[in-house]
């Protein structure tokens, strides 16, 4: 059994390995940069506990006396922080791998919530019809005439004000994910309702209502399916822009709180340190975030080359 369940799984690395999208990434440099340096990047961060020389979040391993030492390439540095300390004395190194696990978290998170609420409401607007299709889709709409920071701005500030900074940063990382998640939906709503409209009228369809198959079921069994590939291509790019975001609301104070360091705050805490020398403490994070996203954003490329027939060349 154990053997066969071995073959099988080879057989099916080795088919996704020779299709079209295996052919692709082999002969495709950039692609196969960019994914291995997201897997460095995801492994060191989801394994921040045991890689990480110091721990950011135990009061007991940070001293302020060890503030703003440079990085061990700088005069004046000390070898046990490789990349320097903070204004808070804590180590660069250990708090990027806490705060890039943070950010990576917050992104996926909120990408899940998008791709829940923008595929269901796509898949009913498009199914359905008539004045639900309407109304969800001029709801779709006014959304997306406003830009996601702000929404998130306003919201935030209002929670913020509503439950009191020590509860809002006690609870930051769920305010995010929802703010994130709840403001991006019509990005994949609209895309799943066109694959829907395409895909309501086939043949498969028919034959699935005639065996007696519920609305949920076809949608979700059968129309579903072959919106897959526009789906991955949205999240892999709504991933970059939801960090995007998790920075950006951090940096002006309305994201994760400096005791719970995220790429964000790190680079917001040590902006006021640039012009006194300490560098550092921006401009590391700073090109770990420019990295990560990058890197999200070509394979997101890739992804919608490949997965777009009239892209894709072979």
């Amino acid at each position: 059994m154990s053997t066969l369940s071995t073959n099988t799984e080879i057989s099916r690395w080795s088919k996704i390995w020779n299709s079209n999208m295996g052919y692709s990434f082999r002969r495709n440099p950039v692609a196969i940069v960019s994914l291995a340096v997201f897997i460095v990047i995801a492994i060191m961060s989801l394994l921040a506990p045991l890689i990480a020389p110091f721990d950011p979040y135990d009061p007991a391993q940070i001293d302020i006396m060890n503030s703003e030492y440079p990085p061990v390439w700088v005069d004046g540095s000390d070898p046990q922080f490789i990349f320097g300390t903070d204004d808070q004395g804590r180590d660069l190194w250990s708090t990027i791998l806490y705060g890039t696990r943070l950010s990576l978290m917050i992104g996926l998170c909120a990408v899940a919530l998008q791709a829940f609420l923008g595929i269901s409401i796509g898949l009913i607007a498009g199914y359905v019809g008539g004045r639900i299709d309407s109304l969800l889709m001029r709801m779709a709409d006014i959304q997306l005439s406003f830009s996601t920071l702000m929404v998130a701005i306003i919201f935030l500030a209002v929670t913020q004000a509503m439950f009191g900074s020590e509860t809002f940063n006690q609870y930051a990382i769920y305010f995010l994910v929802a703010v994130i998640g709840v403001a991006e939906w019509p990005q994949y709503a609209r895309t799943v309702r066109a694959t829907v409209l395409a895909e309501k009228k086939k043949e498969y369809v028919d034959s699935a209502r005639v065996l007696g198959f519920g609305p949920l079921r076809i949608m979700v069994r059968h129309i579903l399916p072959n919106s897959l590939s526009p789906i991955f291509v949205i999240s892999t790019v709504q991933v970059a822009n939801a960090i995007i975001s998790e920075a950006s609301l951090s940096f002006l104070g309305l994201g994760m709180p400096p005791s719970q360091p995220s790429l964000g705050s790190l680079i917001s805490s040590g902006f006021d340190y640039i012009f006194s020398g300490s560098w550092w403490i921006t401009a590391i994070p700073g090109v770990v975030l420019v990295v990560l996203v990058l890197v999200i954003n070509l394979l997101g490329d890739w992804m919608r080359d490949i997965l777009n027939p009239k892209l894709y060349k072979g």
